[in-house]
């Protein structure tokens, strides 16, 4: 269920953009946000930073793209949204000397600190090949092509979020006494 509400927005989006063009799929994808942000917020009676940042995010640069009618907004959001998370990650990590990652999930995840710190650095690199690349589609290809990369560009986090699992995996430690 969770990861239907997860995909729903994009999903809506790049329907909306198929059959109506830019400037629907925009209004759609923000409408589809807030939604989205409301659902969760019914769920889990609270919404995490993360999910505050992507619906200011979206809700800012869509309604530059529809006031302006300039579609380089909405397709810009990405690479900002990512490249915040990779230099705010680094700058907590080197200069705080906080890791965040554990931070927020360390009560959910009993994990040694020098993998949380690798997981810290992996989260860096990941939001910064994000960013780059959309940046790269959004300057070299159509809009079009950029939807496209939308939808199928799902495919990176799929696969990291699965190197991830595997890798922590080893490093759970487990509580329960063996039988």
């Amino acid at each position: 269920m969770k990861i239907l509400i997860d995909f729903f927005p994009i999903l809506l989006f790049f329907g909306a953009y198929k059959f109506y063009g830019i400037y629907v799929g925009t209004a759609v994808l923000m409408a589809a946000t807030v939604l989205q942000m409301a659902l969760i917020y019914a769920i889990d009676r609270r919404l995490q930073t993360m999910h505050k940042v992507t619906l200011v995010l979206i809700l800012l640069f869509g309604t530059l793209t529809l006031v302006l009618q300039d579609d380089r907004f909405i397709k810009w959001k990405p690479t900002v949204l990512y490249g915040a998370m990779s230099v705010a990650l680094a700058v907590a990590v080197w200069v705080l000397k906080k890791n965040f990652l554990k931070l927020l999930l360390g009560s959910q995840l009993a994990l040694p600190d020098g993998v949380w710190h690798r997981l810290n650095v992996a989260w860096i690199v990941y939001c910064a090949f994000m960013s780059a690349i959309n940046a790269y589609v959004v300057v070299n290809f159509s809009t079009e092509a950029w939807v496209d990369f939308k939808l199928w560009g799902y495919v990176f986090p799929l696969v990291f979020l699965v190197a991830q699992g595997i890798y922590v995996a080893p490093h759970l430690k487990n509580d329960e006494p063996a039988a």
